[in-house]
């Protein structure tokens, strides 16, 4: 069952977080989002193969998915949008949203032909991407740790989905409930931030950027969503956090004996 992050007036927010458990240990968990609004809704970041089936079939519960307006990736990774060839064979129409870094790459999903016309390349700078009555917000989040990289943030619901920005390695019932303070969560998140982010400068271009917007909850594409005072230690956390090409000296380049 999916968990529900927010529920007012026409507007819904849905996490899936388990539909691929019965390959655990074999892939990594992963989450995926359903906005709904005024009869009609967007995915987030859909998913490979392991999760589709159960992704539609839970999904139809509580949505049509021929209302579909939009299939949203934060990037191009496997675990975000190998499904797509799937989605593109069933009946919704839906644009794809993803990075212009993307764009040329997204078809090497699916069947020739499947994409032509749907997929929207997102400027580097961002855009508003309209959801029934209202719009999501796609932010600039590259190198995060995609060279091409947004997050998402619902101004109605006032959730942030951070993509790989924010993940925790936890999985199960830990995955399903918010957590209120970042300390239990730090050891399953720094060494994934301190390979996967590309450096301190773009955490604390990222710092800057979300420290002018009201957000509710943080919620990753792995791990456990973060709200109440979780969400400002985490901005501190990465401000201040070493990664990347930060960490890396001429004995990360040799040639192997």
């Amino acid at each position: 069952m999916p968990v529900t992050l927010f529920n007012q007036n026409g507007h819904e927010c849905l996490m899936f977080t388990d539909l691929a458990d019965e390959h655990a240990g074999e892939a990594v968990q992963s989450n995926q989002f359903l906005i709904i609004d005024d009869g009609t809704g967007a995915i987030i970041d859909p998913g490979g193969n392991l999760a589709y089936s159960e992704l539609y079939l839970t999904m139809t519960r509580h949505f049509t998915p021929q209302k579909l307006e939009a299939i949203i990736a934060s990037h191009a990774d496997p675990d975000i949008i190998a499904s797509l060839d799937r989605w593109t064979t069933s009946a919704t129409q839906a644009k794809i949203y993803v990075s212009k870094v993307w764009e040329r790459f997204i078809p090497h999903f699916c069947k020739p032909g499947k994409t032509a016309g749907r997929v929207v390349g997102i400027p580097d700078p961002g855009m508003r991407i309209k959801i029934g009555r209202h719009e999501l917000i796609a932010l600039p989040a590259h190198f995060m740790h995609a060279e091409g990289n947004f997050q998402f943030y619902d101004p109605v619901s006032k959730i942030l989905f951070s993509g790989d920005l924010g993940v925790s390695l936890v999985g199960g019932e830990v995955a399903k409930k918010a957590v209120t303070s970042l300390a239990p969560l730090l050891p399953t998140m720094e060494a994934f931030h301190r390979r996967y982010m590309v450096s301190n400068k773009v955490l604390r271009l990222w710092a800057d950027m979300v420290s002018t917007l009201d957000i509710s909850m943080i919620v990753p594409q792995h791990g456990a969503p973060m709200a109440g005072p979780a969400i400002q230690e985490f901005i501190a956390w990465v401000r201040d956090l070493s990664c990347g090409i930060d960490l890396v000296s001429s004995a990360n380049y040799r040639v192997p004996n």
